[in-house]
């Protein structure tokens, strides 16, 4: 038996979205003449309630070029140190941008509208750059799959607004934190200038992002994207496998959520693990005991078929997912429990 949990992006299209994808409407996007491309942004700008959204290929080109919307060369954007566009996006905030990162040091990934206004540069003192944007990440990718309380992110769009701060969210497993909370997309579109909703992750489409924002900062998207090299042509195929997984994948991910507590129990419970990182959604980060060989560790899970991520120092990384089976599941668990 042979499982992957390193992240949600090894997922598969399923045969019932394979076939939907087949049967596409398709045409030459960077004309705009997509009908499944159009179809998709209308129907997640609705979802959301925000003015409109356009298709990119990759969530890291997606929040760049949403970052460029929102700022000028040297100015500076907000975010915490666990950032994914800092940390991994290969630099692109100051390659693409020429904007600096002021990192702010969080829980967990989330950051508190106190951590923001104390980032904030003052805007007459021409030394510091000039802060224009807050980024935010719901579910964060480092702070293992936590999801920001509402109340906190409202907090920070009203320092935001304060402060003529934009206010953008690298939603790339924001569904996760949609369904574990019972959230309204909507509740999400009323407070962020610009959203990016990645589709290839727990929602299992092989590829694709949408930006969504309002019609004054999306009238350059298609300009940016164009210029990031994301101009696609018969991308509706792709397109198609999003709303399909939008309309059948969603309500499902509750099931990946509880898979991730189950394996976060038996976690917590074996001698050989030093602690569990709480599970909200599904990832689960747990911590080696120090006297363990990590690389020794994953050895032994890989003879028996499994796959997870070393992130260092004896931090251990496992994402719950589509193709993470409830016979799979079992397995894992009993191996677990085995080591």
């Amino acid at each position: 038996m042979k499982i992957d949990l390193r992240s949600d992006t090894v997922t598969r299209p399923t045969p019932e979205m394979l076939d939907y994808m087949m049967k596409a409407e398709v045409g030459d996007d960077v004309y705009k003449e997509d009908p499944s491309v159009n179809k998709l942004e209308s129907y997640l700008a609705d979802l959301f309630g925000m003015d409109t959204a356009l298709y990119f290929p990759t969530g890291s080109m997606s929040n760049q070029a949403a970052i460029k919307l929102h700022t000028q060369p040297g100015e500076q954007l907000i975010c915490d140190k666990w950032a994914h566009v800092y940390n991994y996006e290969g630099g692109g905030v100051s390659f693409n941008s020429g904007v600096s990162c002021k990192l702010v040091d969080g829980d967990k990934g989330k950051i508190t509208a106190q951590l923001v206004e104390e980032a904030i540069n003052p805007p007459d003192f021409y030394h510091s750059p000039l802060t224009s944007l807050v980024c935010l990440e719901n579910t964060t990718n480092k702070g293992g799959g936590a999801c920001y309380d509402l109340e906190t992110i409202r907090s920070i769009k009203a320092v935001c607004d304060k402060n003529g701060l934009g206010l953008h969210l690298d939603g790339a497993r924001l569904y996760n934190a949609i369904v574990a909370n019972n959230h309204d997309p909507k509740d999400f579109g009323h407070m962020f200038d610009s959203i990016s909703l990645c589709l290839s992750k727990g929602l299992g489409a092989p590829m694709g992002t949408v930006l969504m924002g309002n019609s004054d900062l999306m009238k350059k998207a298609i300009r940016v994207r164009k210029v990031l090299g994301g101009g696609m042509r018969q991308v509706g195929y792709m397109a198609a496998a999003a709303y399909y997984a939008l309309h059948h994948h969603v309500d499902r991910l509750s099931v990946d959520h509880q898979r991730a507590k189950d394996i976060e129990k038996a976690l917590s419970e074996h001698p050989l693990i030093k602690a569990v990182d709480h599970v909200e959604t599904n990832i689960v980060i747990f911590y080696l005991q120090p006297h363990l060989d990590e690389i020794q560790f994953m050895r032994d899970l890989e003879e028996k078929g499994i796959r997870i991520s070393n992130m260092g120092n004896g931090k251990m990384r496992l994402v719950t997912h589509l193709d993470y089976t409830e016979d799979q599941h079992g397995f894992f668990l009993e191996t677990i429990k085995a080591l």
